[in-house]
C-alpha cells in the first residue's frame, strides 16, 4: 500500500468510515494531515495501535487540544483500549501539567464515555493508603531511577525537602502505583508528556534513563517521540530526540 491507502485503512480503524469535517472547508490541509499522521507516522516503528492511542491522548491532554482529545477517546475505544486504561493515561498527566488541565481532559473523556454508555465512576485503581503512599511511591522511584533518588533527597536544601517528599508521595505514590497500566507504559507516557511540555529537557533526560531502567529500549522511545510529532511539532520533537541521543549515544 502507498501512504494514501495506508492512511485510509488507519483512519477507518480509528474513527470509522466517515469523512473528516475539514474536507468540506480545507481539503488540502486534511490530505496533508491524514496522509502524514495515518499513512506515515502510524507505520513508523513497532508500537501497536493501543499504545499509539495512549500516547496521542496524553499529548493532546498536555497541549489542551480538547476537541481532538475527545475524538481520540473514541478512537482509543475503537482499537480495544479499556476505559480504565484511557482514564489512567489521562490521570498520569496530573503531576506534570497540573490539576486544572488534567480536569479539563477528564471532562472530555467523561463526555466521550457517556456517549458510549460507559458507566461512571470506573472501578478504583488506587493501590495506596494515607499511611503508605510515601513509602510505596519512594519504592517505585527507586525502581525507576535507582540510587540517584537518595542523593537527590540528601542534597535538597532544607527549604525544599518538601518537594522531594511531594515527588515520592504524590507523583509516584498516588499515580505510578495505580492499577490499569503497567510501569513500562506509565514511564513511556511520562516521557511523552514532559517532551510535549517543552522546556523540561532535564526531566526528559532523567526519564529517558528511567525508561531504559524499566525496559523500554532506545528504538521504543524514538518511535514514541516520533508518534508525538504531529501533535507537538518539530521543535519539541527534535529537543526530545536530542535528549535521547545524549543519554543513549549512537
Amino acid at each position: 500500500m502507498d501512504r494514501i491507502e495506508k492512511s485510509q485503512v488507519t483512519y477507518n480503524k480509528l474513527f470509522g468510515d466517515g469523512v473528516p469535517a475539514a474536507y468540506a472547508t480545507d481539503p488540502d490541509f486534511q490530505d496533508i494531515l491524514s496522509r502524514f499522521i495515518f499513512g506515515e507516522v502510524f507505520y513508523q516503528g513497532n508500537l501497536d495501535d493501543k499504545l499509539r492511542e495512549l500516547i496521542t491522548l496524553v499529548v493532546l491532554a498536555t497541549n489542551q487540544t480538547l476537541p481532538q482529545l475527545k475524538a481520540h477517546v473514541h478512537a482509543a475505544l475503537n482499537v480495544g483500549l479499556t476505559p480504565i486504561e484511557i482514564k489512567e493515561a489521562v490521570y498520569q498527566c496530573a503531576p506534570y501539567v497540573g490539576f486544572p488541565k488534567t480536569l479539563n481532559a477528564i471532562t472530555e473523556v467523561n463526555d466521550a464515555f457517556k456517549a458510549r454508555n460507559i458507566a461512571l465512576p470506573l472501578e478504583s485503581q488506587k493501590q495506596v493508603e494515607e499511611e503508605n503512599r510515601f513509602d510505596k511511591g519512594l519504592a517505585v522511584q527507586v525502581d525507576i531511577f535507582g540510587e540517584v533518588i537518595s542523593k537527590n533527597r540528601e542534597n535538597a536544601p532544607n527549604n525544599q525537602k518538601h518537594i522531594q517528599d511531594f515527588l515520592s508521595a504524590f507523583c509516584f505514590g498516588d499515580f505510578y502505583t495505580r492499577g490499569g497500566l503497567d510501569l513500562k507504559t506509565r514511564e513511556l507516557l511520562t516521557l511523552c508528556i514532559i517532551s510535549a511540555l517543552g522546556g523540561a529537557e532535564n526531566q526528559v533526560k532523567a526519564h529517558v534513563q528511567g525508561n531504559l531502567n524499566v525496559g523500554n529500549d532506545k528504538d521504543t522511545m524514538i518511535t514514541a517521540i516520533t508518534h508525538c510529532l504531529p501533535y507537538m511539532g518539530f521543535p519539541r520533537t527534535l529537543n526530545a530526540l536530542g535528549c535521547i541521543k545524549e543519554i543513549i549515544p549512537e
